[in-house]
């Protein structure tokens, strides 16, 4: 996709709630159903899940990898065993990428982040539509203490590599739109901006809990949290779609 001169990728974020529903039943293959006819866009490019993997060790994963594959041409992120926390997982701490075959994943990375939950980051340097970008889906603690000290993990990563227009996706667990000291360019390196569109509870979503975040200067445009009967039932969160606009370094520069 492109707009204007720039090109634009398409991203959807969504807390799945390990297949739990709103009914008390976890139910993988509702999961499933509801992200291909409510929650995947025909555009998607990028799909971050988070509490996609159980929460106890092993983290064993519990969506039909292939069957979400074949319907949406999006391709599993993790197929490679060192991008997942084990074996039997779909992604790392529960944070899943799929992607676009147009999206070409040059490094990845996976980050623990501190907290009194385990939770992690995972980071994919890539290529879209001739530009270089960096993606990061992340699952934030609730307590700002410890977002803080996550988002500094995250910013100590970021300042150790190349610059190039960051976006970061996934439940950030935090309310307040303007981001809060977690999201403090003197904490991350950079600054991250982007809508606040509320996502959070399901039935009626006051909290916006759920973000898609760029680097400037990129822009994250028609932000929107989606809604249907199906996502209402399937977990607590709705998810959330924007377009991002890329305007970093061309690919075939040095980066």
């Amino acid at each position: 996709m492109t707009t204007g001169t720039d090109p634009a990728i398409s991203c959807v974020s969504w807390n799945i709630h390990r297949g739990k529903g709103n009914d008390g039943r976890v139910d993988p293959d509702r999961t499933r159903d509801v992200l291909l006819t409510e929650v995947v866009q025909p555009d998607t490019a990028v799909l971050v899940l988070q509490e996609a993997d159980e929460d106890c060790h092993p983290h064993r994963g519990f969506l039909d990898i292939p069957g979400i594959e074949a319907a949406t041409g999006l391709r599993h992120a993790h197929s490679d065993g060192n991008l997942r926390w084990g074996a039997e997982s779909h992604g790392f701490l529960g944070v899943v990428f799929f992607l676009s075959p147009e999206v070409l994943v040059e490094d990845a990375t996976l980050l623990d982040l501190p907290g009194h939950c385990h939770r992690g980051a995972v980071v994919l340097d890539a290529q879209y539509h001739g530009r270089h970008l960096r993606l990061i889906g992340t699952h934030l603690s609730l307590g700002q203490p410890a977002r803080i000290a996550q988002m500094r993990v995250i910013g100590q990563h970021l300042r150790r590599r190349t610059p190039r227009q960051t976006i970061l996706i996934g439940d950030l667990n935090e309310w307040r739109p303007w981001g809060g000291m977690a999201f403090s360019p003197r904490l991350v390196g950079q600054r991250l901006h982007g809508p606040a569109r509320s996502s959070f509870p399901v039935a009626r979503p006051f909290l916006p809990l759920d973000r898609i975040l760029t680097t400037p200067p990129g822009r994250v445009e028609d932000m929107r949290a989606l809604d249907g009967p199906g996502i209402r039932m399937a977990s607590d969160h709705r998810p959330v779609t924007a377009r991002v606009t890329l305007k970093g370094v061309p690919a075939g520069s040095p980066v």
